[in-house]
């Protein structure tokens, strides 16, 4: 094993460290995942194993090499402007991309990297003012008192609703969305959530990725420093410039109602300026449409909260005659992933 594999300025939970030994020996006491992660990455393999998020299947493990995750962690130093000595919270699980692509940023880049678990509210653990962290939405929710204690926040595994962007534009903390996947290892494009110098925003690309669109309108992904075939992605967009498109939704979760094609993603969009339990919309089987759109919320409420709600709905000026909900169900609790993202036709089959 190397004397040391990583930044002379990584530390971790501020200790530092002189071999890869060390960082092992420390680990062991602290946490198993991480060190088996690190046992991986410090070993003479190019490759790790890591599983997929499992949001649109059954997670699967995949190959990754450590080329692409050093050339995917340089590529986002470089887009944030975030290198060596950087203070950065990690509070997300390390068996899954995101949080292994955390360490992988600290230890290549030299950063100060503090752990925290990976609870819904993970800033009530810690005091410390962060340079950087990655959160997902419902992280960032709980956390929105304490959020201005770091100054840039990526958020990624699920869709930050309109009410939440809302609460984010007076906060100092500077918030991106990032677009990407296990296969793409992590994020190839970041879009900017607040402090917004101009409306609409897009995602836009990192370096040394090029985008495309397939016949069915979903994104191609070319990025050959991070992977070595072209990435085909589920994800209906449009394409704004080279570097630059509106992500549109999922091309599975597309509902063809009457002829008319509606997509889950915009819809839950705006009825979010209503709504705050967690709610989806999907399509089931309809004699005359073919597919009918209902709402599924995430509650306890009886039947008699369906005539207050479709009146609230009726009322909302920004959707579409055809994108009103034909029926709404309640659902004690939603089924998850692992990765807390909503499954979304596991918990259709509970009504």
């Amino acid at each position: 094993m190397k004397k040391r594999s990583f930044h002379v300025n990584f530390q971790l939970n501020g200790i530092h460290f002189s071999s890869d030994k060390e960082v092992l020996a420390y680990c062991k006491k602290e946490d198993t995942s991480l060190k088996e992660f690190l046992t991986d990455w410090f070993d003479e393999k190019e490759y790790v194993i890591v599983k997929t998020s499992g949001s649109t299947g059954t997670p699967k493990p995949i190959q990754l090499k450590k080329e692409y995750m050093k050339n995917s962690t340089l590529a986002t130093g470089e887009f944030f402007n975030i290198k060596e000595k950087t203070t950065a919270l990690l509070c997300l699980s390390v068996d899954y991309i995101a949080g292994k692509m955390m360490l992988v940023r600290a230890l290549t880049l030299g950063w100060h990297l503090d752990i925290v678990a990976p609870i819904s509210n993970p800033l009530i653990k810690t005091e410390k003012v962060y340079d950087f962290s990655a959160m997902v939405p419902l992280q960032l929710e709980n956390s929105l008192q304490d959020i201005h204690r770091i100054k840039k926040l990526i958020v990624g595994g699920g869709v930050v609703s309109g009410s939440l962007r809302k609460q984010l534009q007076d906060i100092p903390t500077k918030v991106y969305a990032t677009y990407g996947m296990t296969e793409t290892i992590t994020h190839i494009a970041v879009k900017k959530l607040n402090h917004i110098d101009r409306i609409p925003n897009f995602y836009k690309v990192l370096t040394n990725v090029q985008i495309y669109r397939d016949d069915r309108n979903c994104l191609l992904i070319k990025a050959p420093k991070v992977s070595d075939e072209m990435v085909v992605t589920n994800d209906i967009v449009q394409l704004v410039s080279d570097t630059q498109f509106e992500w549109l939704g999922r091309y599975d979760n597309v509902i063809n109602s009457g002829g008319v094609k509606l997509h889950p993603e915009q819809i839950e969009e705006k009825l979010a300026q209503i709504l705050t339990n967690r709610f989806f919309v999907a399509g089931i089987p309809d004699e005359k449409l073919g597919e009918k759109l209902i709402l599924i919320i995430e509650d306890n409420a009886t039947s008699n909260a369906v005539e207050k709600l479709n009146k609230q709905i009726s009322q909302l000026t920004t959707l579409h005659k055809y994108e009103i909900p034909k029926e709404i169900y309640f659902v004690k609790q939603f089924i998850e992933t692992e990765t807390k993202k909503i499954q979304r036709t596991k918990t259709l089959e509970l009504i």
